[in-house]
């Protein structure tokens, strides 16, 4: 019997790694299908979108986005805003994504908190291709997102279900990543300077124009915070 390719070792050593986010992903990629069939976007729109952006809270921003008056600056602002942790994940994947080839603009691409969360920790099993295996984890991840969603889609337009309240997955979603982070953070910087400037920003600009300006400032906080800590590690 001959051996298992290194694509298939690598495969079946990444599955397991991924099968926590396989039920998170189904569950929110299929409330995105259903919110995008629930708009009025045709049967594929959820299916393209995931293949093409594959961006979690962003894809969910994105069905409102869709349906404003076209505003791409804004739109470019924003995503840049909401996606700027990703800066951080590529300096961090930087060593680790070295000498993978062509494989690299797949995984620049598909990377997501979830893939890099693995990818960044895990070590890939003695015999396997360490390339490989960043590859499958990051090309699973993207399908249980791209499977929910189409059956999130399917699922909205062959069964009438009522869609009100769906859209409060998201806030839902942000709610657990900030109570998530809480716990984890011992001197809740992060977390309070985050509420703290969105309060601001909701008094000083309103409902409608308080998420950039306040994006922008917690982004700015946050590297201003990060600069500093690592200044003080040096002087120590």
């Amino acid at each position: 019997m001959s051996s298992p390719s290194p694509r298939r070792k690598a495969l079946l050593a990444a599955f397991p790694y991924t099968i926590p986010i396989l039920t998170g992903f189904l569950f929110l990629g299929f409330s995105y299908g259903m919110l995008m069939h629930a708009a009025g976007f045709p049967l594929y729109f959820p299916t393209l979108t995931s293949l093409t952006i594959f961006a979690g809270s962003m894809e969910f921003l994105t069905v409102n986005l869709l349906l404003a008056p076209f505003q791409p600056l804004e739109v470019l602002a924003l995503t840049l805003m909401v996606n700027a942790r990703h800066l951080f994940y590529g300096l961090a994947m930087l060593e680790r994504y070295k000498g993978t080839g062509l494989k690299k603009l797949y995984l620049i691409f598909g990377m997501c908190d979830e893939s890099f969360s693995i990818n960044c920790t895990v070590q890939p099993p003695a015999g396997v291709d360490r390339s490989w295996f960043y590859f499958f984890v990051t090309l699973l991840d993207q399908s249980y997102w791209v499977l929910g969603s189409t059956l999130g889609s399917l699922f909205g337009a062959l069964l009438p279900v009522s869609t009100e309240g769906l859209d409060f997955v998201m806030t839902a979603m942000f709610a657990v990543i900030f109570l998530e982070q809480w716990q984890k953070d011992a001197r809740h910087t992060s977390e309070l300077l985050g509420l703290g400037l969105s309060a601001l920003c909701l008094v000083l600009f309103g409902a409608d124009g308080f998420m950039l300006p306040a994006m922008a400032l917690i982004l700015g906080s946050l590297i201003l915070l990060h600069l500093r800590d690592g200044k003080e590690a040096v002087r120590s």
